[in-house]
């Protein structure tokens, strides 16, 4: 859990600095800041969408994983969250967009996944002192330009990535299987880019309710695998 506890430290800071730094940038500023934020977001879904070798696994994953999101109440359920922890603590009206975006962004990707299993199963985190670095930079610009919801995001950083440490055994396959990590990695794709596009307002997307599309990926690489395997069997009896 080492890497868990300095990626949310990472986040925290990040923020702290973020917030500190916020309150010195002009409004128009911090627009023009958020927008770049946005164009990166969306630049790098874009990237991770075209590391899939099966679109359809990816459409099938989004769409059905958007479809549970939904019926789980995943989105409303984070945006539930954030607005009573606003009201406890007092926060500015961008606050649940902050918290929303930042615990999606800094929870999506393949090394959230793989940094957590190697720090489950050897104790070692090489991968999320990498990613720790860089959500804390990218947790001092979504701070200054969105506000204390994204410090607030840690809580779940440390809650979401310390379960997937937690469960590294059964999820270990994963990191030695390429197939599903393009998958994985396709299906993380359109939901960055639908956070490039919420940070953009060009379109309201619920983000948070794809993520069970994440799951749905490497069970439907899977099961394609198994069918592949039966069909094949049927085709070639053995003797």
């Amino acid at each position: 859990m080492k890497g868990t506890y300095l990626n949310t430290a990472t986040v925290a800071t990040g923020s702290l600095i973020g917030l500190a730094i916020g309150k010195l940038i002009p409004e128009a500023a911090q627009n023009i800041a958020l927008n770049g934020l946005g164009l990166v977001t969306l630049g790098i879904g874009v990237k991770m969408f075209l590391g899939s070798k099966n679109v359809l696994i990816v459409a099938a994953s989004i769409a059905i994983g958007g479809v549970l999101g939904l019926l789980l109440g995943i989105h409303v359920g984070l945006v539930h969250l954030a607005d009573w922890v606003k009201h406890s603590v007092g926060g500015a009206g961008t606050f649940s967009e902050g918290f929303v975006a930042s615990c999606v962004l800094f929870c999506i990707g393949p090394m959230t996944l793989l940094g957590c299993i190697q720090d489950g199963l050897e104790g070692r985190s090489e991968l999320l002192h990498l990613k720790s670095t860089m959500d804390g930079v990218a947790a001092v610009f979504f701070a200054a330009s969105l506000g204390i919801g994204v410090l607030f995001s840690a809580a779940f950083v440390l809650i979401f990535q310390g379960l997937i440490t937690l469960a590294a055994k059964p999820l270990a396959p994963l990191r030695n299987d390429e197939s599903l990590l393009a998958e994985l990695t396709g299906t993380g794709g359109p939901i960055m880019m639908a956070i490039g596009l919420n940070l953009l307002k060009i379109k309201e997307i619920p983000t948070a309710n794809y993520l069970p599309a994440l799951a749905l990926a490497p069970l439907i690489v899977v099961g394609s695998r198994r069918i592949s395997a039966a069909m094949e069997a049927r085709k070639n009896p053995a003797v």
